[in-house]
């Protein structure tokens, strides 16, 4: 037994043996137990399989495919073999022109080292780009698209397609002067010093002159308002004015005090106490005992609660259930209702036949108000126009009337004494165009109290 195991040995450190799984008997002798692992757990399948072959298989298929472009195993025979039957003769052909380069002495000029390394060589096709292939919605799309063809092919247009048949053509008017471009050499050039009148309605000259003005929008073209900037005082308001003129300003100033009067008196009015509504000694002592004292409440209660009972008592007996005698009955004049209701309509509209004259009449009345009511609006809306508008949280108050009364007129200029404020007549005439929303003038309130310091040179004094 011992000589076999010596043998074994020697055998195995020869050179040009080749191992092979080793065996049993070699495990045994080397002294060497085998590792009993339990396969069926997950984590023991990677560590201890062996899958070495199938990854040599794979390779081996993965070469196939790169290098012949499938497994050789179904490849055909004439793909695989060709019949040897010697040189071609030569024939005098021309030698196209390789990507690489031109032909010289009738030899094409070979590849480069680095463009052959550069070359595709595999011949397993690229993988399809799926997300380059898909479209979001393409089944509705498809569905959108087989159903237009399918009216189509009966007739029926969609509604774009009429949309756009239904379009008036477009009528191309004069093209727009376009200006070119400065760096034209071909130009004519303008000397400005040229005695020799130019066209002033070219665009360039106007351009490069610059007399061309900015096309000014029509939004700033219209006015907010139509009162005029500086408005003229009436003929009352000179400083030697006509009798009349000056009572007819006097009598409109008179007005507007009166109506600031009504407004205060309005206002005194509604915030004014009523002395018959202040309380009193009697009534403070008259809500104080109010509910202490109950006073014949028991004679009072005893019909209210008899009235209750006969009430209850109509209740039930109103809401005993009706017989088929009574529904029918029901029934029978509710219809005998509508028959009598669509007679009556039947008998106004063959009426109204005979109407016809009063019917139009009225229809023109009505258009005639229509028309008034039009016109009134109209001007309403025409006299809104010289009225301020509301901009701001604050309404317009107008500015006072500067009058002078019969006693305070001055016979010359040098007598006049001056009335108002320039700066104040401007910034109201301001408001009333809607050029600037109604203001108050700001109120300041000092954030700290004042502190008073005693000096000094005050003590020395006292």
């Amino acid at each position: 037994m011992a000589s076999t195991r010596r043998v074994k040995r020697v055998a195995s450190l020869q050179p040009g043996f080749l191992k092979v799984k080793p065996s049993a008997d070699f495990n045994e002798a080397s002294g060497v137990k085998r590792k009993r692992v339990n396969r069926n757990k997950k984590k023991n399948w990677n560590k201890y399989s062996d899958i070495n072959d199938v990854e040599s298989f794979l390779n081996d298929v993965r070469h196939q495919e790169r290098t012949t472009g499938g497994l050789l195993s179904e490849k055909s025979d004439e793909s695989l073999f060709f019949l040897d039957i010697g040189e071609p003769k030569k024939a005098e052909q021309k030698v196209p022109e390789t990507v690489w380069g031109k032909t010289r002495r009738g030899k094409p000029a070979r590849p480069l080292r680095i463009d052959l390394i550069l070359q595709h060589d595999s011949l397993v096709q690229p993988p399809k780009d799926v997300l380059a292939h898909q479209q979001p919605n393409a089944k509705k799309l498809r569905r959108i698209a087989q159903k237009s063809e399918h009216l189509v092919a009966k007739g029926v247009l969609p509604r774009r397609l009429k949309r756009l048949q239904r379009r008036r053509p477009v009528i191309e008017g004069p093209k727009k002067v376009v200006t070119e471009a400065n760096n034209y050499p071909e130009r004519g050039y303008y000397d400005i010093w040229e005695q020799e009148t130019k066209d002033l309605s070219d665009p360039w000259y106007l351009q490069q002159t610059g007399k061309k003005r900015v096309k000014r929008p029509d939004k700033l073209n219209e006015k907010p308002s139509v009162l005029p900037a500086v408005e003229v005082i009436a003929a009352g308001g000179s400083y030697n004015p006509d009798f009349f003129s000056h009572q007819a300003l006097l009598q409109e100033a008179h007005e507007v005090e009166v109506k600031k009067k009504k407004a205060d008196d309005k206002l005194e009015r509604q915030l004014a106490v009523n002395k018959e509504d202040t309380a009193t000694l009697d009534t403070v002592l008259q809500e104080e005992v109010e509910g202490l004292v109950e006073e014949d409440e028991e004679e009072e209660m005893a019909p209210i609660e008899e009235d209750d009972d006969d009430a209850v008592v109509g209740a039930i007996a109103s809401g005993e259930k009706k017989t088929e005698k009574q529904r029918k009955k029901e029934k029978a004049e509710k219809i005998k209702g509508q028959l009598r209701q669509a007679d009556r309509r039947e008998i106004d509209q063959k009426q109204q036949l005979f109407q016809l004259r009063s019917i139009k009449a009225s229809v023109k009345e009505q258009e005639q108000n229509t028309e008034e009511k039009q016109k009134i609006r109209k001007a309403n809306q025409e006299a809104e126009k010289s009225q301020p508008r509301r901009l701001g949280r604050l309404k317009f108050q107008p500015q006072d009337m500067e009058v002078q009364l019969s006693d305070e007129l001055a016979g010359s200029l040098r007598q006049l004494k001056p009335e108002g404020s320039v700066a104040k007549d401007r910034f109201k005439s301001l408001q009333k165009r809607n050029l600037i929303e109604p203001r108050e003038r700001a109120k300041f309130k000092r954030r700290l109290k004042l502190k008073y310091t005693e000096k000094r040179a005050f003590k020395a004094i006292t």
